[in-house]
């Protein structure tokens, strides 16, 4: 079986896609809205794990709502809860993968996908949806992740990864200004897959 791994290029997608590998041919997936080339950075991780990669296409309409709705609410949280459900749902539509998954973690806050909307995204696409790190404490990622991969942490304004946070910020900057999401986003570390712990 087929099988989508979401992937910003971070520890957490990359850890998911490292616990899937056994059981599915996994492909890590960007999903973009094509405003920066920012997907280099999650192309550059699947290379370095040794995975298929391939980009998802969304909808900047989503990204122009997402936008609207982190500016209303001065914080992300909302804005990027809307993009993933939208690329999940996307990955799921797209009719190349059996399985969509994500590095979503026990305690994100944001982003999730609640069991309803996943069984609704399997009824509706007949895909199976898997959150592998679902029930994994970040102590726990952590110490995955010091195992079996080599990563790059800093700020997420200064950690060159690929996820909707990314593209955001720029089209707030554009609309706003920088200073704008400065105000949105809280300061918050990032990470960045660059290889496999030999």
């Amino acid at each position: 079986m087929d099988a989508a791994v979401l992937c910003s290029g971070g520890k957490d997608s990359a850890l998911a896609a490292l616990l899937l590998d056994d059981f599915f041919d996994v492909t890590l997936v960007t999903a973009t809205f094509g405003v920066t080339d920012d997907v280099q950075h999650a192309r550059a991780t699947a290379e370095a794990l040794g995975f298929p990669f391939a980009t998802l296409d969304l909808e900047r309409g989503v990204a122009a709502e997402a936008v609207d709705r982190m500016i209303e609410d001065s914080f992300p949280r909302n804005g990027i809860q809307s993009v993933h459900e939208h690329a999940v749902e996307a990955a799921a539509a797209d009719g190349r993968w059996d399985v969509i998954a994500d590095g979503t973690r026990r305690d994100d806050r944001v982003p999730t996908i609640d069991r309803p909307l996943a069984q609704s995204i399997e009824d509706r696409f007949g895909v199976s949806y898997l959150a592998p790190l679902a029930g994994i404490g970040r102590d726990a990622i952590d110490a995955m992740a010091e195992k079996r991969l080599r990563v790059e942490t800093g700020p997420s304004e200064r950690i060159a990864k690929s996820d909707y946070e990314s593209e955001l910020r720029v089209l707030i900057a554009e609309r706003e200004g920088e200073a704008v999401v400065s105000e949105i986003f809280p300061d918050h570390t990032q990470s960045r897959v660059t290889g496999r712990v030999d």
